[in-house]
């Protein structure tokens, strides 16, 4: 079992950063591929980035690509995303989320989920 716990969000302003964190309970968050997701207002839940279970293997949604950065330190039971040059369409609820095997962007595939932070980017 894993419990996670996200904590980061905010109010930034469009060019500005935040990091996410997401910190993980049990004794197998090392052996898990984790996810982060978000679902803007209105909208569907979508895949932003993933991380393999070492840390060595990552994805991105295309739309994050060059700005996002999915990371994990495993002695921590975190994992975090930091988010660079923010925008307006960056606003939503993000959650991360954990399975075991390898990385996935699809939400179905994982079986744990956090709560969420909000993340709101003001023009």
């Amino acid at each position: 079992q894993v419990q996670l716990v996200e904590s980061g969000g905010g109010l930034v302003q469009a060019g500005g950063s935040l990091r996410l964190s997401c910190a993980a309970s049990g004794r197998t968050f090392s052996t898990y591929a984790m996810g982060w997701f978000r679902r803007p207002p209105g909208k569907e839940r979508e895949f932003v980035a993933a991380i393999n279970w070492s840390g060595y293997s990552t994805s991105y949604a295309d739309s994050v690509k060059g700005r996002f950065t999915i990371s994990r330190e495993n002695v921590k039971n975190t994992v975090y995303l930091q988010m660079n040059s923010l925008k307006p369409e960056d606003t939503a609820v993000y959650y991360c989320a954990g399975r075991p095997g390898p990385i996935s962007g699809y939400a179905s595939d994982y079986g744990y989920w956090g709560q969420g932070t909000q993340v709101t980017v003001s023009s």
